[in-house]
């Protein structure tokens, strides 16, 4: 059995788990530390960006398969401060919002609502799911033995003002990537079926991850996603040793494994804490803006979703380092996550979209 001291974090590298090897049942609870994930610093830094800065649109993880992808997704969960809800209410109302989420909402009826404080939810969205536990459907039990027509909320509900989580998003069916185009565009789900008709706010941060060998995403859907990023096998033995052997301590007692690194998640935790409070006082300096337009006009992005991406991802990073202001290698840095997926595709020109983003910042960037 490992012991405490064995578990430590390194100080001068980060660890990391495969997310390939699944705990034992007695471990089920737990969750893999986010902080004790090995390298992986884009992925890692994508998933605290949006974690700070929600309308920077969501992360997209490709990579082989066991490289960690599922594993630092579910751990975000647990450096999320919480939020204040409507006691009772199952759509995660903010208190601080006068309307109610839908009519008859036992939570939102009546007059003054108690407010408590909750976890930001994180929902996992199996590809199997059906298309009524996405969006929500007739209850039956109610109906059937009280004979009361009511609305079971689905995946969307569960997920408004948090995070939504489609592994292996690349192999979803297309009826449920449209529903998931539509809500994500409108921040609403609105359910007609069953002589229901339910409306309510479903805003939350889209997370997908694929291997890309196994079917590309729709460029629709891939769009909507802020944030890109591209993870592999690592690729020296030093760093799969790391991983191995960190991800079996897990495995073999995450409770200690967890306390040996409970004093990293806090400090993570922290820093995101922190940087959700500065990042209204970071400033963006026109030269940012600049930058980044100029960056967006050489790699030829449809649109000017680009910038708005580089410059909300640039300033969360900004907050997170606790900056007062987007500065030249804060583009930089997000320039590959959040244009990477929106190149064109160029015939004449075979290098791939990351070496493209690194030559137009050169260019860009130069002195």
């Amino acid at each position: 059995m490992p012991t405490a001291a064995s578990l430590a974090p390194a100080p001068a590298q980060a660890q990391s788990g495969l997310a390939a090897s699944v705990p034992s049942a007695a471990a089920a609870p737990s969750r893999y530390p986010f902080s004790a994930i090995v390298d992986q610093e884009a992925m890692k830094t994508a998933l605290l960006v949006a974690a700070v800065d929600p309308s920077v649109g969501g992360v997209m993880v490709f990579g082989d398969r066991g490289t960690g992808k599922s594993t630092a997704v579910r751990a975000l969960a647990g450096l999320l401060p919480s939020m204040t809800v409507v006691e009772g209410c199952r759509y995660n109302r903010d208190p601080a919002d006068p309307a109610p989420c839908v009519a008859g909402c036992p939570g939102c009826r009546g007059g003054a609502a108690a407010s408590v404080s909750a976890p930001v939810p994180v929902v996992d969205m199996p590809l199997g799911v059906t298309e009524d536990r996405v969006l929500g459907a007739l209850d039956l039990e109610r109906a059937l033995t009280r004979g009361e027509k009511a609305f079971e909320p689905g995946l969307l509900a569960r997920a408004h003002r948090g995070f939504l989580y489609v592994d292996e998003v690349n192999l979803l069916e297309d009826h449920l990537v449209d529903l998931l185009l539509d809500v994500a565009a409108s921040g609403e789900n609105v359910v007609e079926r069953e002589g229901l008709s339910v409306r309510h706010p479903a805003r939350f941060v889209l997370v997908g991850s694929g291997n890309p060998e196994e079917g590309e995403l729709r460029p629709q859907l891939l769009d909507r996603f802020g944030l890109a990023v591209d993870v592999g096998t690592p690729r020296d033995v030093k760093t799969r040793v790391a991983v191995v052997k960190r991800r079996d301590a897990f495995d073999r007692d995450p409770a200690a494994f967890a306390a040996a690194w409970a004093a990293a998640e806090a400090e993570t935790r922290a820093s995101v804490v922190a940087a959700r409070d500065r990042l209204a006082a970071v400033a963006v300096p026109d030269d940012a803006l600049e930058q980044a337009a100029a960056l967006c006009l050489a790699l030829g992005t449809d649109g000017l979703r680009g910038e708005l991406t580089l410059m909300r991802s640039a300033r969360a990073l900004a907050a997170l380092e606790g900056a007062p202001a987007v500065a030249a290698g804060h583009l930089r840095r997000m320039a590959p996550l959040a244009l990477g997926h929106r190149l064109r595709r160029d015939p004449l020109d075979e290098a791939g979209s990351g070496a493209r983003v690194a030559r137009a910042v050169e260019e860009v960037f130069a002195p």
